[in-house]
């Protein structure tokens, strides 16, 4: 009827869990904890460490952020150092080859600094920016030294490029600048970027450990190939690609070995053909004229002689 106002229909109820289902839920809950192998004491004290641990971590940040923990460990370092936690000596040990004054001066920047200032990670950097220097192991000895062990390069051969000289290292790093025959028997490598390659040649020697021993030196060619020199004064012109120059390295030690090459009178062998070798001979010296010294005098007396009758007459 009009003019009747309908009532609005009403919301359903949503229906509670019946004490029965929060029963089931809650036997679910303790089946599973007692499932663990902890008890629920112990889950409750893993809670309370992890929320602590976070409250702690995010008081850390705002102490990082508002720089009060600089100020604190400057204040601890202080401390520390007026206990007698300082750097009083230095000890290093190691040292051979390597610049003593500039390691020295390095490490005693250290001195009289508090323990808990001095960046170790920072000492060992600085350290091996010298060539010289393989590794380096600093330690804090508590409580006044500083402790340092050097660890050297070794040189193993002699860099020679555009007149100048240089110790390398197995791995091809430049250790000292030297002159002109100051390796000692150290071999030497010619050519730039040689010693880039030295690693690859050392590969390419112990394919014929019998010749290894023998070899004086080596010239990097085109940035390609090698040509090896011996200590009996021959040159061995190997093929470019490191298969082919360790198949003719190997044939030619056989053939040293068998025919006796090296020590001769050839003085260069070409293998940079697979299918062929070549062998230079060294050029015949000219016979040298020596004049007999008995004849010499004779004719010496002889003009003498002829002069006197010269003027006798």
């Amino acid at each position: 009827m009009a003019g009747v106002a309908r009532k609005a229909p009403a919301k359903r109820k949503e229906k509670s869990p019946s004490p029965r289902q929060k029963v089931l839920q809650a036997s679910w809950v303790v089946m599973l904890m007692r499932m663990l192998p902890f008890s629920e004491r112990d889950v409750q004290r893993v809670f309370t460490w992890v929320i602590f641990a976070a409250l702690t971590l995010l008081a850390f940040a705002a102490a990082q952020y508002a720089g009060l923990t600089a100020v604190a460990y400057q204040q601890y370092a202080a401390l520390a150092a007026k206990a007698g936690f300082q750097v009083q000596r230095v000890e290093v040990t190691g040292m051979e080859r390597v610049d003593q004054l500039k390691v020295y001066q390095l490490v005693l920047a250290e001195k009289d600094r508090a323990m808990p200032l001095v960046d170790i990670d920072k000492v060992r950097a600085d350290l091996l920016q010298y060539g010289w220097i393989k590794d380096a192991r600093v330690s804090r000895q508590l409580p006044d030294t500083l402790a340092v062990e050097i660890i050297e390069r070794k040189p193993a051969a002699i860099w020679q490029r555009n007149g100048r000289y240089s110790l390398i290292d197995a791995n091809g790093i430049v250790l000292a600048n030297v002159r002109a025959g100051e390796g000692g028997d150290l071999p030497t490598l010619n050519g730039n970027q040689a010693n880039a390659h030295i690693v690859a040649l050392n590969a390419l020697l112990d394919n014929a450990s019998a010749l290894k021993s023998q070899v004086s030196g080596a010239t990097w060619i085109g940035n390609r190939r090698w040509d090896l020199q011996f200590q009996t004064g021959e040159t061995l012109a190997l093929p470019e690609g490191e298969a082919e120059a360790a198949k003719a390295l190997l044939n030619f030690a056989r053939l040293d070995g068998v025919h006796r090459l090296l020590g001769r009178d050839l003085i260069h062998f070409d293998l940079r053909d697979p299918s062929r070798a070549y062998f230079r001979k060294a050029p015949k010296a000219e016979a040298v004229k020596v004049e007999n010294k008995d004849s010499n005098e004779n004719n010496e007396k002889n003009e003498i002689t002829s002069k006197n009758n010269g003027l006798t007459a």
